[in-house]
């Protein structure tokens, strides 16, 4: 089977790594496209191929479906531009080829923006923490004031936002300065965020939300259509360097396995958690592997085999996972290539 995925995160390297173990050699081949000629991603692929750049929706939509005639792809599985190619199936299965996307484009759409995803779910699927959407100063200051009067800690993060990007505590108590040469990450001063905010009347949306202290989990899940097949908790450590467990939260199984359903979730995707003053809260649901995909399987649960399984329509027998185990990841240097000086 010819596999393509094309311009994705350098970290699918691991899920390239776990199909090959899942099939005879010689059965698959994995073709990874990019625009970057340098992309990591090239190390782990059988045949690789630079993306063109810049390209409107519909060049890109265009040239994918060129490119699965012209490299006998079977079956395409979108990284970039995942929302768009899941509302035009119809222009690939008129070649021949099957594409796994993660969801339909509506629920990938909302997934994309925390405030409608957050708003839209019910608490009866799974429990998010307390928050209040704004997009001005006068709505921030009310956000903040509601808020502080339940939670001891507030933080903010962009509606729309990847790998944490724009997450901060408030400060209530130190300036920049003090942060600064206290060597202090991921939190902002409140009245500094606040004089920003007065220059600009209004801004994209932001979340103000309770702030969540507790572990977090990253629930690394294979599935079919709505039918949970396979899911692995991390729990990480909230010491530096603790590395991460292989747990087994019955709780948060429950949410993975409605969210699941709710959305009709297919093949590989991620889904975060944290724990609070009251309870496990959801963060977001990814639509792609994750970073630690490769860590999940340590646990014994080959979760890209598992996905190739139900992609094919094939009976997927529940591994074994070793909960408990307590896993880390080591960066490995690597030669990309050789240029010429």
């Amino acid at each position: 089977m010819r596999i393509w995925f094309n311009q994705t995160f350098s970290t699918i390297h691991a899920v390239f790594r776990n199909l090959r173990q899942s099939v005879p050699a010689g059965e698959i081949t994995l073709i990874c496209t990019h625009t970057h000629a340098h992309a990591a991603a090239f190390l782990a692929a059988d045949e690789s191929y630079l993306e063109p750049g810049q390209l409107s929706d519909q060049d890109y939509l265009e040239w994918c479906v060129d490119f699965c005639r012209q490299h006998n792809i079977q079956l395409f599985w979108p990284g970039k531009a995942a929302a768009l190619i899941s509302k035009h199936h119809f222009l690939f299965q008129s070649i021949g080829v099957q594409v796994l996307s993660v969801a339909d484009f509506n629920t990938l759409t909302l997934l994309h923006n925390k405030a409608d995803f957050y708003s839209a779910l019910s608490a009866e699927v799974a429990q998010t923490m307390d928050f209040i959407a704004v997009n001005d100063l006068d709505g921030f200051d009310r956000a903040v004031a509601d808020l502080s009067a339940k939670h001891q800690r507030l933080c903010v993060k962009p509606a729309v936002s990847v790998f944490g990007l724009g997450f901060r505590v408030l400060d209530t108590q130190r300036d920049s300065i003090s942060q600064l040469l206290e060597g202090v990450e991921y939190e902002i001063p409140l009245q500094e965020l606040r004089a920003g905010m007065i220059n600009t009347p209004e801004f994209a949306t932001l979340l103000v939300m309770e702030h969540l202290g507790g572990p977090e989990w990253s629930v690394d899940c294979a599935g079919r259509h709505g039918e949970l097949l396979c899911a692995v908790q991390r729990k990480k450590s909230q010491l530096a360097g603790g590395g991460q467990m292989i747990d087994n939260n019955a709780e948060i199984d429950g949410m993975v396995t409605r969210l699941t359903a709710h959305y009709r979730l297919n093949g590989l995707f991620n889904i975060q958690f944290k724990e609070g003053e009251y309870g496990v809260r959801l963060l977001e649901i990814n639509p792609r592997p994750s970073g630690g995909f490769g860590m999940a399987c340590l646990s014994g649960a080959n979760l890209a085999k598992i996905a190739l399984q139900g992609i094919k329509g094939e009976a997927c027998h529940p591994p074994s996972i070793r909960y408990g185990l307590r896993v880390t990841e080591i960066n490995t240097p690597m030669v990309v290539m050789q240029e010429a000086l």
